[in-house]
């Protein structure tokens, strides 16, 4: 991982994520380690969102659950960037955790709206916009981070709807009960309809710079 080659995060520059990185890179965890705890986390967040029908404290606990797993996506490459410990597998550890974090979390998700197509539709185009920006680099180009739902955009849309789902569950309109939560189904839908956007705004822009590397081959050809 380098430095012009991960996502950008206001988050990174903070005084707390540094200091919070240089402990853990001092108790000797190493990045791939972290990157592997990410995945603990995003585990415990699926099961809340499995069980927190049943529980509604449990939708904070899905909430939480995500931004841990946030939290050790960025400590990752800050210990290995910043504390100097990257690794020959560094790359592989950034990016195959990050999708089993995705796709645990998003079609946990599916299951608790009562809707499970909907978080294996959105696990698909999750995976869709990482494909695509990471075709780009393997063409060259600098990998592209742009949304508008980007990894940490679909993560937040899920928090916002995990913690709403605390406060508003399931209504019931005479004798229908909806299916599952409207705003969890509200946020999946978000973040389905987003990250197809997102995808097709990819593609665009790699197309783009193809077509400008190829013109500018041509003419320094000439």
């Amino acid at each position: 991982m380098t430095v012009e080659n991960r996502r950008p995060l206001k988050t990174r520059g903070a005084s707390w994520a540094g200091a919070l990185a240089k402990a853990l890179g001092a108790t000797g965890l190493t990045p791939n380690a972290v990157s592997t705890i990410g995945i603990g986390f995003a585990a415990l967040g699926a099961w809340c969102f499995i069980a927190a029908p049943g529980n509604a404290w449990l939708w904070l606990g899905a909430a939480i659950g995500i931004q841990l797993r946030l939290l050790a996506n960025m400590l990752d490459g800050m210990i290995a960037v910043e504390g100097g410990k990257s690794s020959p597998t560094g790359a592989l550890y950034n990016e195959v955790p990050d999708r089993i974090e995705d796709a645990l979390l998003l079609v946990a998700a599916g299951y608790a709206a009562g809707i499970p197509e909907l978080g294996y539709g959105a696990t698909i185009l999750a995976f869709g916009t990482a494909y695509l920006r990471a075709t780009g680099g393997a063409l060259g180009f600098p990998q592209d981070f742009v949304g508008p739902l980007a990894k940490q955009h679909r993560m937040f849309v899920l928090t916002v709807g995990a913690i709403g789902c605390m406060f508003y569950s399931a209504p019931v309109i005479g004798s229908f009960v909806f299916s599952g939560p409207p705003l969890l189904l509200g946020a999946l839908w978000i973040i389905i309809v987003g990250s197809a956007l997102t995808c097709v705004i990819r593609t665009v822009r790699i197309a783009r710079l193809l077509k400008q590397r190829a013109s500018e081959s041509k003419d320094a050809a000439a």
